[in-house]
């Protein structure tokens, strides 16, 4: 089974605004509310390319409720423990130009971190577990390396999605797979990453510190991984008019998931993540299954999106 694990989900509100302008009031001509967090992305697409997962974390009050009936309405399964106050509410505004304010999450105790711990200690052999965004502020710094410490000896395959201490720690547990994108990955190194050579030195220095798979993201320059063999694979974006920036890297380790379990070939999982991260950029939400495959057949047709891969030497 493939678990997703959110620390803070939250009820995403996106509301369509004509010339958004600062210090007035805006009307919107459209409003939707959305499960979101990045683990909840990432089972969003799972979902959306017919394969099942189940959400972890915590959910809290009205809000939280709303987020799981919405996750239920698309037969997205969960498990979440429940904690005081509400889960987060977070805007974001399309307009000209994107804007978003992502609110704080509650406070959760240590009975309900001990809850959850619980949980994940009954994943099994053979099992899938991608833990997907930052940790909320009331939890401690080092709360991924408790989750990795409770599955440690047993065959779980698991993706991080994180960035900074929360990564680092981590990286001794030897991840199946990490993705930051190009910004978290200078953060993690402290140091301005100015060409594709600095970025795969870059890479090839979280590999030293444990990481089995990594993958850096690159919005319009595309995508770069190295495998475990040290393999490098080097993807040119797809082109395309991006609506929407929010999800599109989430929608990427959904896609790379789902091309594994698949195909169990690095080469197919990065061409289907790439293609879920495209048809999400190209879309005002998390985009749909058909439009991810479009975008996979195309690159898969088209050598030109393709650069050679190569051992690293």
């Amino acid at each position: 089974m493939i678990y997703t694990l959110t620390l803070s989900p939250s009820l995403d509100y996106y509301l369509d605004v004509d010339n958004f302008t600062k210090g007035i009031i805006n009307r919107s001509k459209k409003e939707i509310f959305k499960a979101g967090g990045k683990g909840i992305n990432v089972s969003t697409v799972l979902n959306q390319l017919e394969i099942e997962s189940i959400s972890l974390g915590f959910l809290s009050g009205f809000t939280g409720d709303e987020i799981e009936r919405l996750l239920n309405e698309k037969h997205i399964k969960s498990d979440f423990v429940r904690t005081r106050g509400n889960s987060r509410v977070n805007v974001k505004v399309n307009s000209e130009s994107e804007t978003a304010i992502n609110a704080n999450g509650p406070q959760i105790s240590s009975a309900e971190i001990s809850q959850l711990l619980k949980k994940l200690g009954m994943l099994k052999n053979g099992d899938t577990l991608a833990i997907c965004g930052n940790s909320p502020s009331t939890l401690p710094n080092d709360i991924y390396k408790q989750i990795m410490e409770v599955i440690k000896d047993k065959k779980v395959r698991t993706i991080v999605d994180a960035t900074g201490e929360l990564l680092l720690l981590t990286l001794p547990y030897h991840p199946f797979l990490i993705k930051p994108n190009q910004e978290e990955l200078e953060e993690v190194l402290n140091k301005k990453l100015n060409s594709v050579q600095e970025i795969i030195e870059g890479m090839k220095y979280l590999k030293s510190l444990g990481a089995r798979n990594v993958i850096v993201s690159r919005g319009g320059d595309g995508a770069i991984m190295i495998d475990e063999n040290d393999v490098i694979y080097k993807y040119k974006a797809v082109k395309g008019k991006m609506l929407s920036s929010v999800g599109a890297g989430d929608s990427l380790v959904g896609g790379f998931i789902a091309g594994y379990m698949k195909f169990g070939k690095y080469e197919e999982a990065l061409k289907l993540g790439m293609s879920a991260g495209a048809a999400t950029a190209f879309s005002n939400y998390i985009s749909n299954g058909e439009k991810i495959l479009q975008i996979y057949k195309q690159i898969k047709e088209r050598s030109l999106d393709y650069e050679d891969k190569k051992l690293v030497v």
